[in-house]
């Protein structure tokens, strides 16, 4: 359990620069279209599926997009405290490879097979690049920080 715990903790953290590599790209990358970025399109498209987007206003998007995107972080930061290696630097190694199938899992897997968002491979390439730069940085992150918290238990 206690894994479950810090990698929870783990992974809202990393969810923070995440966060900033995701918004930076944003702006500079050539060739990224000027679309909200895939974390509000998926909240958009479940409130869409739930029949309650017209109840929401920016707001409320905007609040529910941070949840959702600091609560996905957690729950995939449980998943990855459960595996992660406690020592740097295969923790971080690991973990870009885990936010790697974070990615893949997400964007070619059960968000378009809900039908909350298209599969990424019909997005611009330089939006796969940007997502999975993103979840490359959380996996380092997440990882660190597992490796980090586990030095200081013991």
């Amino acid at each position: 359990m206690n894994g479950m715990l810090v990698g929870a903790a783990a992974g809202v953290a990393a969810t923070v620069p995440m966060t900033m590599v995701m918004e930076t790209l944003h702006r500079q990358l050539p060739g990224e279209p000027p679309r909200p970025l895939p974390p509000r399109e998926v909240v958009e498209g479940a409130a869409v599926k739930a029949g309650v987007h017209r109840e929401l206003d920016e707001r409320d998007m905007q609040q529910l997009t941070l949840a959702a995107h600091f609560g996905y972080g957690a729950v995939c930061g449980a998943a990855f405290g459960l595996v992660a290696p406690r020592k740097l630097p295969a923790a971080a190694g690991v973990g870009m490879l885990f936010g790697l199938g974070v990615w893949a899992g997400s964007y070619l897997g059960w968000l378009p097979a809900l039908g909350v968002r298209q599969p990424a491979t019909v997005d611009p390439p330089a939006r796969s690049g940007l997502m999975i730069a993103a979840h490359l940085v959380w996996g380092a992150a997440a990882g660190a920080i597992v490796a980090s918290a586990s030095r200081t238990q013991g």
